[in-house]
């Protein structure tokens, strides 16, 4: 059987709020519609193919301070995209995964984990945002991933011109305090 088409998943309580925690997820991408559904959703394969690869890592240290990183394989090579943590798990489809998580919403500045990325000549590339703050609890599901890096996606008709192409649900960790 195809690993490709399946997403492992694992967190690592790392020994309380002194040290923090780790959550480790990773998958392979897969049309909507597969045989064996993934985690990782892609949504337009001329971007994302499928048996594409990602890998999202968020640790969260003491006082909440969260760093996620993203890496990902197997994409469109020499092309920049734009990434960024959504409210809810991927779905069948683009618009499933939601808004944009938002640590205040409303708030204007530094309020979102955003990982825009440029991959290289082998479609490989890699992001990383950092914060003071860490995520809600039922706050943060997935990381999409637009055919363009900007400021807009399409939430919503008539928002912008970037397309979702990929989705991958993550099952990040929140901070209880």
């Amino acid at each position: 059987m195809l690993a490709t088409l399946s997403a492992v998943a694992a967190a690592v309580l790392l020994g309380g709020t002194t040290s923090g925690y780790t959550v480790d997820a990773e998958g392979r991408f897969a049309p909507p519609a597969a045989f064996i559904p993934s985690a990782a959703v892609t949504y337009d394969q001329s971007y994302v193919p499928a048996a594409a690869s990602i890998r999202v890592r968020q640790h969260t240290g003491a006082g909440g301070v969260t760093t996620i990183d993203l890496r990902i394989t197997g994409v469109r090579p020499h092309h920049s995209f734009g990434a960024s943590v959504h409210q809810r798990p991927c779905g069948t489809l683009p618009a499933d995964s939601g808004a944009r998580y938002e640590n205040q919403p409303g708030a204007p500045d530094d309020n979102e984990v955003r990982l825009d990325f440029t991959t290289d000549a082998q479609g490989a590339g890699a992001a990383s945002d950092r914060h003071t703050w860490g995520l809600r609890r039922d706050g943060a599901a997935s990381v999409v991933i637009q055919d363009r890096p900007g400021d807009v996606i399409q939430d919503r008709p008539g928002d912008g011109d970037a397309t979702r192409v990929a989705c991958f649900t993550v099952p990040f960790g929140w901070v209880t305090g």
